[in-house]
């Protein structure tokens, strides 16, 4: 099952840099990239915390394709 993520198209709304974001969740820029782009699935904590960034819900940010 791979996962879907809406990321970039937040980030990108809300004028949020990857090193931005990654400073107010508390990781590493390459972190944010990797799920940008698929290549990592974030633990529950860090999907929440991201979704609080931007105001919205983890299912807004992160789905799962079948």
């Amino acid at each position: 099952m791979a996962m879907k993520t809406h990321l970039k198209e937040y980030r990108a709304r809300y004028s949020i840099k990857q090193e931005e974001l990654a400073s107010l969740v508390g990781v590493r820029r390459e972190t944010i990239v990797n799920l940008e782009n698929g290549r990592y699935n974030p633990s529950l904590k860090l999907a929440m915390d991201i979704a609080k960034v931007f105001d919205c819900m983890v299912e807004d940010l992160f789905e799962f394709m079948e």
